[in-house]
């Protein structure tokens, strides 16, 4: 990879990163608030018909969490392979990622054949 193709990637990867930390944060915030007003309240949330259960949005925000940090792992390893030379070769056949796969998912970690056999 050209070292101004690199330099591109990087950034991009990068900025990624900061969106999902951002993210991050503002999801852990929203959790904290579902679990204060759980403490705060007394109402039968369960039996509620008005809406969802505090349970249901506490579980909804933290399978977003989860999402988000998984998703800062994948960023953090294309980084890795990124400084390591790798960036853009299929980890299972070690053949070329199409560069319309990375700009479509910059994290991809195999080429669009072998993420189809998996």
């Amino acid at each position: 990879m050209a070292r101004r193709d690199e330099d591109e990637v990087r950034e991009r990867l990068e900025g990624e990163r900061a969106q999902t930390i951002r993210r991050l944060g503002d999801l852990t915030g929203d959790y904290d608030a579902v679990v204060a007003a759980s403490r705060d309240t007394n109402a039968d949330d369960e039996h509620d018909p008005e809406g969802a259960t505090i349970a249901f949005e506490r579980s909804q925000v933290g399978a977003l969490i989860r999402q988000a940090r998984a998703h800062l792992e994948e960023v953090d390893h294309a980084l890795a392979r990124v400084a390591d030379g790798s960036y853009g070769t299929c980890e299972r056949c070690g053949g070329p990622i199409a560069e319309g796969r990375l700009e479509a998912r910059p994290v991809a970690r195999t080429c669009i054949g072998c993420a189809a056999r998996q």
